[in-house]
């Protein structure tokens, strides 16, 4: 069983384990030794977002992969999805998130990706793990000039603008189209404002002004209400929320309510399947898509694939079998045809490019589907067992199930990040679906809350 890494690297509270400097350190040896693949000098490329910590973490990070005879190229604060192209576009060996997403400021996480911009599957993370445990590579130690050195890549916000700008037909701008952008004072807030100022769109901006403590503080994807306050204020077209890293995008419509993952996956997806580029008819959705996508894409004739919750499990679906467009209800959406992970600025671009093409207003968009009524209860859990192995929830579920009687579904997991159970339920009735959601949130209480 892994005990560092989880569903998106590692991650914890800043300064405790497994979030220390020692072990960020440890990571850095480990990982610049299962990235030197090649003869010569190798390069990793270290990005952050703007929690205090970062500073920390990229110094224990870097003086890691140094100590491994590996340079470091430092980015700074950019979205991770920049980390990701930028790995690729620099030809580095690996690529290094310093980030906690859209968790608190006291949090943060370190992530990887390979030489070609992809999250590392789960055996390559349990390798890393190992030779943390074994002390395998204690001994290696490059001495003189063999140890690595650090550079600064001072051009690397404008290359990850260009870049995402190109997602888009040279052609196509956004002149007449107004917008907020919420930056959570996250990694993404000045490449964002830059990217849509560039193609034309007149711009309000929230949530940009970090200073180590701010990010995600009731601001960002998580926190939308600012945002849709914001739009209705200055009367914008769309309001975009991104959360701390970026990688994901909440959007506003121009009425001020929130149009969620699904709705604007069957938009983009239903658009890209009538422009014949929807690859093998297909949209990669999670098992906690709504049911209601399922029967939208039906009736256009596309698949709707199901995987377990989390980008990665999207990718590795979407790489296995040759999909090019996969989302979560949460906004990660991934265009793999524009890049290799989950890119808040580039499903922004994709969204306000169908606004302006149909001349359609997101509310309209949104109408691409009709939601199933879905209630999702968190429930803070003590410890994380096996639930298959809990009588009393098993015999909960199977009971919601019998209750709602094919009408609907239970989804009742783990979250992969927080000591949370998160109780998913969909049906016809809300009446119905509360009930038994409440019912299985009190049970599992009583059992590991």
């Amino acid at each position: 069983m892994r005990k560092l890494f989880g569903t998106d690297g590692v991650r914890g509270v800043a300064n405790l384990e497994p979030m220390t400097s020692e072990i960020a350190m440890q990571l850095g040896r480990a990982a610049a030794h299962i990235f030197m693949r090649r003869a010569g000098r190798h390069q990793v490329v270290i990005g952050k977002d703007t929690r205090l910590s970062g500073y920390m973490l990229e110094s224990a990070l870097t003086s890691g992969i140094c100590s491994m005879g590996v340079d470091v190229l430092l980015v700074g604060p950019l979205p991770t999805p920049a980390i990701a192209f930028l790995t690729r576009s620099l030809r580095a060996d690996a690529g290094v998130v310093i980030s906690a997403s859209h968790n608190p400021y006291q949090d943060n996480g370190i992530k990887f990706f390979s030489n070609e911009g992809f999250k590392l599957p789960d055996e390559l993370e349990a390798r890393i793990e190992q030779l943390i445990v074994s002390d395998e590579i204690k001994h290696l130690r490059p001495t003189a000039d063999a140890i690595g050195k650090a550079y600064r890549i001072d051009d690397a916000e404008g290359r990850y603008i260009e870049f995402v700008k190109r997602s888009l037909p040279r052609d196509l701008d956004f002149q007449g189209i107004k917008l907020v952008v919420d930056c959570a004072n996250g990694a993404a807030y000045k490449v964002a404002p830059a990217v849509f100022r560039e193609l034309g769109a007149e711009i309000e901006v929230i949530a940009n002004t970090p200073d180590g403590m701010n990010i995600n503080d009731g601001c960002g994807a998580v926190h939308p209400e600012r945002l849709q306050e914001a739009v209705r204020r200055h009367g914008a077209h769309i309001g975009i929320a991104l959360d701390g890293d970026a990688d994901r995008a909440i959007f506003v419509c121009e009425q001020g309510k929130i149009i969620d993952g699904d709705h604007v996956m069957a938009a983009l997806g239903l658009d890209l399947h009538a422009q014949g580029q929807l690859a093998r008819a297909t949209v990669v959705g999670t098992v906690m898509s709504n049911f209601g996508l399922e029967i939208a894409m039906k009736k256009a004739g596309i698949q709707l694939m199901r995987t377990p919750v989390g980008d990665r499990y999207l990718m590795e679906r979407m790489l296995a079998d040759g999909y090019n467009f996969g989302g979560e209800q949460s906004g990660h959406f991934i265009f793999l045809d524009h890049n290799t992970t989950g890119d808040g600025l580039i499903s922004a671009l994709q969204i306000l490019s169908l606004m302006k093409r149909t001349g359609k207003p997101l509310s309209e968009l949104a109408k691409a589907m009709t939601a199933v009524p879905q209630i999702l209860l968190n429930v803070k859990v003590k410890h994380k067992p096996d639930l298959n192995q809990i009588p009393d929830i098993q015999q909960a579920i199977k009971s919601a199930e019998v209750t709602l009687n094919g009408s609907g579904r239970v989804l009742v997991r783990y979250s992969g990040t927080e000591s949370l159970l998160r109780i998913m339920v969909e049906g016809e009735r809300d009446s119905t679906i509360r009930e038994v959601a409440d019912h299985l949130a009190e049970i599992v209480r009583a059992r590991i809350g």
